[in-house]
């Protein structure tokens, strides 16, 4: 008898993933003569050392014994294909195999992502660990970090680490969490040198992402929603974003994984609290099931769309631009507004505006120089950037 059908879902989306991972850091497989008769052989490295008997073997925390997969399973798959295709010698010299991070708060979500990943990695020779961020917003949260540290461990992840933040006030307390949590995110995986990042982001966060930013009144890129993959160099990955949240909290019962419910999810003071418990459940009542799944539907058609005019607008900047490298108004007159504004928004961030503070409303105001140009004068964009029209040139510098 198999598992769980939410247990095998996950553990499916989770695979993928991994496959993914692997066949991107793996590289090519090399080959090396055998030495000429009487050449000094390359001296071993720690994997092919075997201990003379009667020692002991040490094995460094990031690998412990009972996940050391065997000497074969070790050897990358592309060097084993080549090896038994082609009968070429296969390097004895293998890379380590890649970690991969889960991120986990605790939750349901979290807890089936890391499961899921510490049944499946070692299948795969990759090295799984975990990383709990410890907000410090609510009383008791350090014991709560090390409690999700315990289970990671338990079920075999390694490294496993709590990382205490301190959560400032810009942008309001969801986005200052959120920042302050990809930033320790991001400096544990340079740290342990992790290929990756697993996020327990499901279809029910995407389309409240979706509404968050329909909401705003945002462009298209928002509407978007999350990215499957994100990050410098697509560090972070969501597994889950076609599992509704359901299925995630399924798995963890079948499971008997114990999960810790964030108060702060039922908080009405939240903007996402009120639109989970209140807003999603009315649209459903309105207009019946399937909603989640539409708004999820929504993103990715949006992320295509907004991918497609994002090399738009790559490819059209260069046409825009003076021997001086100045934005040309007639020129960019010229173009669909989609394309326009996204040249301008680019223009705005090089110029020192801060991603996060720059909004619609700024890059409408820099539009209108162009497109209603009435001798008004310069526009006052975040981080002291100016954006001012002089001689048929759109000028964005630093104030």
């Amino acid at each position: 008898m198999g598992p769980h059908p939410a247990v095998a879902a996950i553990r499916l989306a989770v695979r993928r993933v991994l496959h993914d991972i692997l066949t991107e850091h793996t590289p090519a497989p090399e080959t090396r003569r055998a030495p000429a008769p009487g050449a000094a052989r390359p001296a071993a490295t720690d994997a092919e050392r075997v201990p003379a008997p009667g020692t002991r073997r040490t094995i460094t925390p990031a690998q412990p014994p009972h996940e050391q997969p065997p000497a074969s399973s070790r050897l990358l798959p592309q060097a084993l294909d080549s090896a038994r295709a082609g009968g070429t010698p296969m390097s004895r010299e293998v890379p380590p195999p890649p970690l991969v991070l889960v991120a986990c708060s605790g939750g349901a979500d979290s807890m089936a992502l890391a499961s899921a990943l510490a049944f499946e990695a070692p299948k795969l020779g990759i090295r799984a660990g975990g990383i709990t961020v410890d907000h410090g917003l609510q009383p008791g949260s350090d014991l709560r970090a090390d409690e999700v540290v315990l289970r990671l461990t338990e079920m075999g992840l390694t490294p496993a680490e709590s990382i205490a933040v301190t959560v400032g006030r810009d942008g309001g307390p969801e986005a200052a969490a959120r920042d302050a949590r990809y930033a320790a995110l991001d400096a544990a995986a340079e740290r342990h040198g992790a290929a990756a990042v697993l996020l327990g982001h499901t279809r029910d966060d995407q389309a409240e992402t979706v509404l968050l930013g329909l909401a705003r009144g945002s462009g298209i890129r928002s509407l978007s929603g999350m990215a499957a993959v994100s990050g410098a160099d697509g560090r972070y990955r969501r597994p889950f974003l076609h599992l509704d949240r359901q299925t995630a909290r399924k798995a963890c019962m079948a499971q008997s994984l114990p999960v810790w419910d964030d108060p702060h999810n039922a908080d009405p003071a939240y903007t996402r609290s009120r639109l989970r418990h209140e807003g999603l459940p009315a649209l459903e009542k309105a207009l019946g099931k399937g909603v989640v799944e539409a708004l999820a539907r929504t993103a990715q058609l949006s992320r295509d769309d907004a991918d497609a005019l994002d090399a738009w607008a790559s490819q059209a900047e260069a046409s825009v631009r003076d021997a001086a490298g100045l934005l040309e108004c007639a020129k960019l007159y010229a173009l669909p507004p989609a394309v326009r504004r996204r040249i301008l928004r680019r223009a705005a961030i090089e110029a020192g505006a801060p991603a996060g503070s720059l909004f619609a409303r700024h890059i409408e105001e820099v539009d209108r120089l162009i497109t209603g140009w009435r001798g008004q004068g310069a526009i006052n964009l975040p981080g002291k950037v100016v954006a001012q029209r002089q001689g048929g040139r759109l000028v964005i510098r630093q104030g």
